[in-house]
């Protein structure tokens, strides 16, 4: 892959306490294999710089809309050594839970597999990247087309994912949170249960909460900036404002991968790839 510019904001300060860790989150990619590659070997530097252990945490979304997800899975898939860092956790996005619901059936697989594979969603474009890599038609994805297009350590880190990660005072989840609701209720809501594990789903009534959430600092993907700016109002969707800090940078529709680098009591944010001219308005 030809390497992308990456761009590294000065650090912001930010009342994060992640036990003297360093924590390179990174937001929705969305099948822009290329952008996180180049945020990836960025992260590999950064961490070499860093004097305390660090750890890569996808905030999920990988899948769907982009060039190439299945190149993203498997950058995704490598190990720790791989990318120069200490510990990988990978949480899953909505945009995750509607492809695994689809493979694994049950209760909502129908339902999951039609939003799933919907323009507007973009589901359709990974089952056809999966088909070339088969060498076969496929318009529905299960086990085996997933095993076969992406591989066992691929399939096992998806069998794998989950949905947050607490550090300190810091929590890192997809969506994010309900203020009204009990936290560990809320982030123990299993993915199968479709849109009701709403740590996955959630941007109204989080975004454009201003009152905190019980010391919990948020670390979230999901919103993209044009979204994010109509419901929070901030100028800035990658600001620390209210107990957040937004990385989702739009991704396949804006041509920016955002990611952030996170130390106790500060942060700076990391932008992979060229910006689109004319950016597709988000839907979701």
């Amino acid at each position: 892959m030809a390497d992308l510019p990456v761009s590294v904001s000065e650090w912001k300060p930010a009342p994060f306490d992640v036990k003297g860790e360093t924590v390179f989150a990174i937001g929705d990619v969305h099948g822009c294999a290329a952008e996180l590659d180049a945020l990836l070997k960025s992260i590999a530097t950064l961490a070499g710089e860093a004097k305390a252990k660090s750890r890569l945490v996808y905030l999920g979304d990988m899948i769907n809309r982009g060039p190439d997800s299945a190149g993203v899975l498997k950058l995704w898939a490598r190990n720790e050594e791989a990318h120069g860092v200490d510990h990988v956790d990978r949480l899953m996005g909505n945009h995750e839970i509607m492809m695994m619901l689809t493979v694994v059936g049950g209760p909502h697989a129908h339902k999951a597999e039609t939003m799933w594979l919907s323009k507007r969603m973009g589901g359709h474009l990974l089952v056809d990247q999966m088909a070339e890599a088969v060498g076969r038609p496929a318009s529905h994805a299960d086990q085996a087309l997933l095993k076969e297009a992406l591989g066992d350590e691929v399939v096992h880190r998806l069998q794998q994912m989950r949905s947050h990660v607490r550090l300190g005072n810091t929590l890192f989840v997809h969506g994010g949170l309900d203020p009204h609701a009990e936290q560990d209720e809320f982030l123990a809501r299993p993915w199968l249960v479709f849109t009701e594990a709403r740590w996955a789903w959630i941007n109204h009534g989080f975004l454009d909460w201003k009152q905190g959430f019980g010391g919990t600092l948020v670390v979230h993907g999901h919103t993209p900036p044009d979204k994010h700016r109509k419901i929070s109002g901030m100028d800035d969707p990658h600001a620390f404002e209210g107990d957040r800090l937004g990385l989702d940078g739009g991704s396949a529709r804006t041509g920016i991968v955002t990611g952030a680098e996170i130390q106790d009591g500060r942060f700076r944010i990391l932008k992979a790839g060229t910006p689109f001219e004319n950016p597709t308005p988000s839907e979701d």
